[in-house]
């Protein structure tokens, strides 16, 4: 189903009307949060860990997170930068798309950065920062260094099946940006050969005047079904979209033929909604085991590829097959 501004969640027990949502279970308040959650923030990010929702976005020079019990309330948040670049070297600046993920007791970034002096494609990878705080707001950030791909590249994400670890990126192939796969020894090291899982082969995926896949975001369906949604098409172009790989439970993630692309977009823009070139999106999971996607996408159309791409939140609903579709958006979301 297609996308929108945002969805209202009904979770048992909450009744709504005229805007007012009142919470099911006694200390729980029910949040009702409109988007966009921001003004601006492109390549969103939300983890829930406990009773906290961490959120991070591209800023260009930094990486901060902001931390929240309450999402509609996510612009109260303090913003907290938890690293600063280098003036010198191979991440010191374009400092994109950064992923919090929490792995064996540890906190780790995942984000793009350019080297200085050399900021184009060539120079591009993902690299990775390691913190083992139980706060992520606080403790010492390691610096793990560039993860040694194959080729350059941007946005980087990690995700485990069955006891194995992978990454996932999009590497600069010729003219195009593919996505590619690879294994992991541990968060920031991969070893053995990468796999292109899929190229920009459909005529959504070559709008603006390129040839792109980015963004890649890990999700395990309902059937134990693995899936890597992703962004296509230049981020300028009202063309810009959300796709879908699939891969069944049993296959090997590093074939590619294990994975299959869904022939459409499952987010695009939606006008009649206010979304435009809506991508970039991760997954993050309520403790009640609802899934929510949050992405960003302007307000209006032509407005470029700009720091005024701003955050939503959509609820994800599964069909019976067990893969994710999206409800109808609404400017309202309601999580607890």
């Amino acid at each position: 189903m297609l996308p929108g501004l945002a969805l209202a969640i009904l979770v048992p027990g909450l009744a709504t009307g005229s805007g007012v949502v009142q919470a099911a279970e006694p200390g729980i308040a029910a949040q009702v949060a409109t988007n966009p959650l921001l003004p601006g923030g492109p390549d969103p990010w939300i983890v829930r860990h406990g009773d906290t929702y961490y959120y991070m976005a591209t800023l260009g020079d930094r990486l901060a997170i902001r931390a929240t019990r309450d999402l509609s309330r996510l612009a109260e948040a303090t913003e907290t930068a938890v690293w600063r670049p280098p003036v010198t070297g191979p991440n010191a600046q374009s400092i994109w798309a950064p992923e919090l993920h929490r792995i064996e007791g540890k906190w780790y970034i995942y984000y793009t950065a350019a080297a200085a002096g050399q900021d184009d494609d060539a120079h591009r990878g993902v690299f990775v920062l390691e913190n083992a705080s139980a706060d992520p707001l606080k403790g010492k950030w390691i610096d793990r260094g560039r993860v040694a791909t194959a080729r350059p590249g941007i946005d980087g994400t990690t995700f485990e099946h069955r006891g194995k670890r992978y990454f996932v990126y999009s590497p600069y192939v010729g003219s195009e940006s593919d996505l590619a796969i690879v294994a992991m020894t541990n968060p920031w090291t991969v070893i053995g050969p990468e796999t292109i899982l899929a190229r920009p082969d459909r005529a959504w995926e070559r709008q603006g005047g390129r040839q792109i896949l980015e963004g890649p975001a890990f999700l395990k369906g309902p059937k134990g079904d693995l899936f890597l949604a992703y962004s296509g098409s230049a981020c300028w172009s009202d063309g810009y979209a959300v796709g879908l790989l699939r891969a069944p439970a049993g296959a090997d993630p590093l074939k590619a033929a294990s994975w299959r692309k869904a022939p459409e977009p499952i987010l695009k823009t939606t006008p009649s909604a206010g979304v435009f070139a809506p991508g970039h999106n991760g997954f993050f999971t309520e403790p009640g085991g609802a899934t929510w996607m949050v992405y960003h996408a302007n307000t209006a159309a032509e407005m470029g590829c700009t720091g005024k791409r701003a955050p939503h939140i959509q609820r994800v609903t599964f069909d019976a097959s067990g893969a994710p579709a999206l409800p109808k958006l609404e400017r309202e979301a309601v999580v607890r």
